[in-house]
Parts: C-alpha cells; structure tokens; sequence
C-alpha cells in the first residue's frame, strides 16, 4: 500500500526516466556553459535513451497509463496488471500497436417509421478512422 491518499503516478517507468533525463538535461547545461557542442549533443543523445528506456517500461508493465490506478496499484515499485493490454488513451501503448485509438461502439438510435417499437441497435464508429 502506499503512503499517498492519491494516485501521484510514481512508477518505475517515471523514476528511471527522469533519472537519465536529468543526466541529460546537466550534460547540456554544461556544454552550454563550457561551449561544447559535444555535451550538448551527447545530453540530447542521453534524453532520447531518456524517452526510449521510459517507453519500453511502460510497455513492460512498469508504467501507468492515464487515468487513476486502481488503489492496490498506487505503489511506485508495482507493476501494472492491464499492460500487455494496452492503455485507453495511452500514446506510447497505441505507437506499440496495443491499442488503437477509438473503438466501436454500439449505441441504440431510432430508426425513421418506427412507431414507438424498440429502437434498433446501429454501430457507430468513434473517433477511429484508420484501419
């Protein structure tokens, strides 16, 4: 159980990932004080390993999607059970090709001549227009 009335989002993921940013972020903090384009280019090499290490934990279970976790997942060192899933809204999950980004959903609308019958079920497509 963690410590925290509400779900913060530390995770794994988050924790490592600043780390090396960090990393990155003083490396290019020094080669612009020094004036060394090789420490700014090797920060921002670091920042991208950065954004690589963060995603494959994510995709790993050690991330957290959007929304809230359910409360016996709110611990920084649990993994997360819905991952190899994929996450509702979650960019890094939909450019794994986890899940896309809309769905289909059925919704009961009136059909024209009906009169006062049970509605027809009818697909309406979401916000999902590539196949």
């Amino acid at each position: 159980m963690s410590a925290h009335q509400y779900d913060h989002g530390h995770t794994v993921a988050g924790w490592v990932g600043c780390g090396i940013a960090s990393i990155g972020a003083a490396l290019v903090g020094a080669g612009v004080c020094f004036v060394s384009g090789v420490l700014i280019g090797g920060g921002l090499a670091i920042g991208v390993v950065a954004l690589l290490v963060t995603w494959a934990l994510h995709l790993a279970g050690w991330g957290k999607g959007p929304g809230v976790r359910p409360r016996d997942e709110w611990g920084w060192r649990v993994r997360d059970s819905g991952a190899s899933a994929g996450h509702d809204g979650c960019l890094g999950c939909r450019l794994a090709g986890r899940r896309r980004a809309g769905r289909v959903t059925e919704v009961a609308l009136p059909v024209r001549g009906d009169a006062g019958g049970e509605p027809e079920v009818a697909a309406a497509v979401g916000a999902d227009s590539v196949r």
